[in-house]
């Protein structure tokens, strides 16, 4: 009978480990099939697969993978992609098309994805979309998505669900991201040539939750030019858990 009970306690660990929300890193990559000489065309996916928890994970699985359709697919007509690998290939034959029919014009197309899980808690779980991609011009696109899940249902947290009082924060953090960049204050929030729209400040895009505190993350071209690249302002959680509903 005692051996019965051992059996019983170690098969339940066993079922509730595998059934614990857990991530495998999965890695994915195309390149043209047109002959080309130098800077073949090519994407590169590296990204973190939620799994064991289905319901939880197939929600995670699912946002992540509308996130990345978002930045990678660059067709003309609706393409609807049910794994990364015909995502990848949409990218690829985008190119391929225009090659076709602007072969001077197009050339060195590229992408290259990397997702990683930022920050992870009981209440919160933080994936960190890094992405570049070139399609012409005179260069790429590089940012940072931010993607806030609540681990025991892994569904979407919004920023609105993310303060108590969010029109104080706003408050709050102009007050703090005015004296990292040294913005006095008496001037308009682009007083020292910032890009704000309508010279209001406002919360980025993208939030990120990190060991050192929150992450206020405004990517080029969001509050800034391309040349004066991408701005950031962490928060200790000592200074903004009273405004913090999920921490």
């Amino acid at each position: 009978m005692k051996h019965y009970l051992v059996f019983a306690v170690f098969l339940l660990l066993i079922t509730s480990c595998s059934n614990e929300l857990a991530f495998k890193n999965q890695s994915f990559y195309k390149k043209t099939t047109l002959p080309c000489k130098e800077n073949c065309p090519e994407i590169t996916v590296k990204i973190p697969i939620a799994k064991n928890a289905p319901v939880v994970a197939d929600s995670i699985n699912k946002k992540v993978f509308l996130v990345l359709k978002e930045i990678i697919y660059f067709g003309e007509k609706p393409y609807i992609a049910t794994d990364y690998n015909g995502l990848l290939a949409s990218f690829i034959d985008s190119y391929e098309k225009l090659q076709k029919e602007f072969p001077n014009d197009t050339f060195g197309w590229e992408a290259e994805v990397k997702g990683s899980i930022k920050y992870q808690s009981e209440s919160v779980l933080n994936i960190e979309i890094n992405h570049y991609t070139y399609t012409g011009g005179a260069h790429g696109y590089q940012g940072l998505r931010s993607l806030l899940f609540d681990p025991s249902t892994g569904k979407s947290i919004s920023d609105e669900e993310l303060f108590n009082d969010k029109d104080a924060f706003v408050a709050f953090a102009e007050k703090k991201f005015r004296a990292k960049y040294k913005i006095p204050a008496n001037k308009s929030i682009n007083a020292t040539g910032l890009m704000f729209e309508n010279e209001k400040f406002n919360l980025p895009e993208n939030i990120f939750y990190t060991d050192e505190g929150l992450l206020l993350y405004y990517n080029s071209y969001e509050a800034a030019s391309y040349a004066d690249g991408p701005k950031g302002l962490v928060i200790p959680y000592k200074d903004v858990n009273d405004y913090l509903v999920i921490k």
